[in-house]
């Protein structure tokens, strides 16, 4: 029997995709990422590998650096 979280994306998953996505569209690095959020870049790369849990106020700043909102961060694109 297949486990929910291996069927579906977990908020986590779509959290790391969607940041790497903005992420590389504005061709930044994930220290040029952090420094904009005021964040630590070792702390965006575990956002990004989906292996960091993250609060809001984290989402909020790293939307607020991407140029976006913490519900397109959540959004599920596929």
């Amino acid at each position: 029997m297949e486990r929910w979280a291996d069927t579906v994306h977990t908020a986590r998953q779509i959290l790391a995709e969607n940041i790497k996505a903005l992420r590389s569209q504005k061709d930044w690095s994930q220290e040029a990422l952090a420094f904009e959020a005021g964040l630590h870049r070792t702390f965006v790369a575990h956002v990004e590998r989906g292996v960091r849990n993250i609060s809001i106020d984290n989402i909020e700043r790293l939307a607020t650096a991407l140029g976006t909102t913490p519900g397109a961060l959540l959004a599920d694109r596929d």
